[in-house]
């Protein structure tokens, strides 16, 4: 017992200079590991051009991940109830069967929403009048548009920031660490990412016709003679492949297809690629969309004046409205003689043009 209290002291006084020295200890550091992300690999149908991405925006799986994140994410607007996806819906193509859609105002816009399909091949301007050169550009606009999502990247970036998922979705993507960095500029990176690997399968029948994996019908042969303008003297031009060209059916250019009569320049009712040109010869010109899977993205042109692929096939046949800037080849087909059977044709043609794997790749389906 003596002995106890003798180094009693002791004990306590060794006691009050271990806690003094921890006290003294400055908290451990926790050190969050840098992330590189993991190169994706876009796989294109054969003979496609090669893909590429910007320098500093280069497509990687977890890039796009998180971009199909954001494109499902109806969070983007302002109460909650409107997506990029819900205007670009997987299973027609990317775009949502409305002449026009409306924003979550219930406004209606001005164009049809456009097909996203193979859309990281386009280089000469995005929307139907090319008003934007880069897809991660285009991204950052629905979000803030007063027709469209009407919200407010603020808003946006606060909920991505408190979100259980996003935080490491980004670090992920990007190597952010802290998710107070996280930017709209990062969150549109993510999304043209995405954007960038909607690619066709290349199991279209037109692809495997190709391939030597199958061949056409009587039918669909004579529309593929019609859109490509072959040597037949049977079978007129339906000067098709000009504005669309193969692998992905669209020349990645603008036209003026007849929609609109015009006596003069000062007529047009929408004067198109000439608003961002400042041209007038560019007045009544809208981006050749792709015809992969057009069979689902009906209704038809910028405006979504047509419900149906015979309804197109009537409109080119007739040559068009005149107008200034008309495309010549418009007036080459009023004088061709196409008759309904060969309409019938290329509609089957281009029914040959119709991807499966839509419903089926889950690069295409809604995370939430």
């Amino acid at each position: 017992m003596r002995e106890a209290l003798k180094f009693g002291p002791f004990v306590v006084l060794l006691l009050i200079v271990t806690l003094v020295s921890c006290k003294d200890e400055p908290a451990p550091v926790v050190t969050i590991p840098d992330y590189i992300a993991t190169p994706y690999d876009i796989v294109v149908p054969m003979g496609f051009p090669r893909p590429s991405s910007p320098d500093d925006n280069l497509t990687t799986v977890e890039g796009v991940e998180l971009g199909r994140h954001l494109f499902f994410d109806k969070r983007l607007s302002a109460d909650n109830s409107m997506a990029c996806a819900s205007c670009h819906l997987p299973r027609f193509a990317f775009t949502d069967q409305l002449a026009v859609s409306t924003g979550i105002d219930g406004v209606a816009g001005t164009k049809s929403a456009m097909s996203l399909m193979d859309i990281g091949f386009t280089f000469s301007g995005l929307f139907w009048d090319g008003r934007v050169m880069t897809l991660e550009e285009q991204a950052l606009m629905p979000v803030e548009d007063p027709i469209e999502m009407h919200n407010t990247w603020v808003d946006v970036l606060e909920m991505v920031a408190e979100d259980d998922t996003y935080p490491e979705l980004f670090r992920k993507a990007f190597n952010i660490k802290d998710p107070t960095q996280i930017t709209k500029e990062d969150a549109a990176k993510a999304m043209a990412q995405y954007e960038r690997a909607i690619v066709s399968s290349g199991e279209a029948k037109y692809d495997k016709v190709l391939q030597g994996k199958d061949i056409f019908t009587d039918q669909e042969l004579v529309g593929f003679d019609l859109f490509f303008d072959d040597a037949d003297p049977l079978i007129p031009d339906g000067e098709c492949g000009h504005c669309h060209n193969a692998p992905t059916f669209t020349s990645d250019e603008f036209f003026n297809n007849g929609l609109q009569l015009a006596l003069t320049l000062d007529d047009f009712e929408d004067i198109g690629h000439g608003a961002v040109s400042g041209n007038n010869v560019d007045y009544g010109k809208f981006r050749a969309t792709t015809l992969r899977n057009i069979e689902f993205t009906a209704p038809y042109m910028h405006d979504g004046r047509f419900a149906t692929l015979e309804e197109v096939m009537d409109h080119y046949a007739s040559g068009g409205h005149f107008s200034p800037t008309r495309d010549p080849l418009m007036s080459q087909l009023a004088t061709a003689v196409i008759s309904e059977e060969h309409k019938q044709a290329l509609i089957a043609f281009l029914k040959t043009l119709s991807d499966p794997d839509l419903e089926e790749n889950p690069l295409f389906l809604d995370p939430f």
